[in-house]
This record gives C-alpha cells, structure tokens and sequence, in this order.
C-alpha cells in the first residue's frame, strides 16, 4: 500500500531573498526584492517583519493587482508590488524603528496576534537574509 503523505512531502514552491543587508539613512526609500517559484496560478505573497528580540509580525499580502495591508502598517510608506516571478516590498521615508529583518512568504507563516509559528523560520523556503540598518 503506498502512502498518500508522500506526494506531499515536497512543496511546489520556493522562496529566494538574495538582496542581502541593506544599509540606508533615514528618509530614504528602499527596495527588498524576493524571487519565488510555484505552480500555483494566482498566488498569494506575504512579506513580515522581525524586530530584535520579537515575534514576526505581519506586513502585508500581495497577490493579483492588491495589496492588502495590516492595521500596523497601513500607510503610504510601505507597498509591494507583486509580478509573475518575484514581489518587491518598499519602504519610504525610512525611520528608525524601520530596522529590522524583513521576509516573505507564499503561505502565511504567522496567525493574527498569535506568536506561535505555522511554519520553521529558517527552513529553505523562509530564510531571513533581509537587514535595514
């Protein structure tokens, strides 16, 4: 009997953040670059922020010609743009508290307010490369 468990041990996707640290001064406009791979048609991309010592939280959603944003980071600062093989997010009018490791997702990774975690962090398809000092 063959395991039905097994044709899902693969995700058919992948996420690639290959930017880097970014190093900009406030006031500046940044943009991080994230590549991704699916079979999905019409997917849905998430982008994250992760501050010294703290949870992920959730920045927004791109998917289509939308954007949705969380309440927190629901201003005209913060936009993605998302095309058949990558999503940019942009930050403007950097400030301070903007430093942190940003990541993207193509499936939710963290919950609402939740600080439990659907998903490892560091797995291949998440990895954190993104720094704004």
């Amino acid at each position: 009997m063959k395991s039905l468990l097994c044709k899902y041990c693969k995700l058919p996707y992948k996420v690639i953040q290959e930017q880097g640290d970014v190093i900009a001064a406030e006031g500046d406009t940044v943009t991080l670059d994230c590549r991704y791979e699916t079979t999905r048609t019409g997917p849905t991309l998430f982008w994250y922020k992760q501050e010294v010592n703290s949870y992920p939280k959730y920045m927004l959603k791109s998917f289509s010609e939308t954007t949705e944003k969380s309440e927190e980071f629901n201003d005209d600062r913060f936009d993605a743009e998302l095309n058949k093989t990558s999503v940019s997010l942009k930050i403007q009018k950097l400030q301070l508290s903007d430093s942190a490791v940003y990541y993207c997702a193509l499936r939710p990774t963290v919950t609402g307010n939740s600080k439990t975690l659907y998903k490892n962090l560091w797995s291949k398809d998440n990895r954190i490369l993104h720094n704004i000092h």
